[in-house]
């Protein structure tokens, strides 16, 4: 029964440590990063949103 208790607290951890990756882009800096760009409308076609630079207008954006 321990054994389980060590590998259910095992899971969680790496599920929760794996929860940051999927976060948004939140800042220019990591637009760049992310290799997009910062656009005060909605992104081109060919490009789409993943994230946004400095608040919900400016949409960060990137090429498929």
């Amino acid at each position: 029964m321990r054994l389980h208790h060590l590998l259910l607290a095992l899971l969680f951890l790496v599920l929760s440590a794996g929860s940051g990756f999927t976060q948004g882009v939140r800042n220019s800096q990591s637009c760049r990063r992310n290799k997009g760009i910062c656009v005060p409308i909605r992104c081109p076609g060919s490009m789409r949103q993943i994230g946004t630079c400095f608040g919900p207008r400016v949409k960060c954006c990137r090429s498929w």
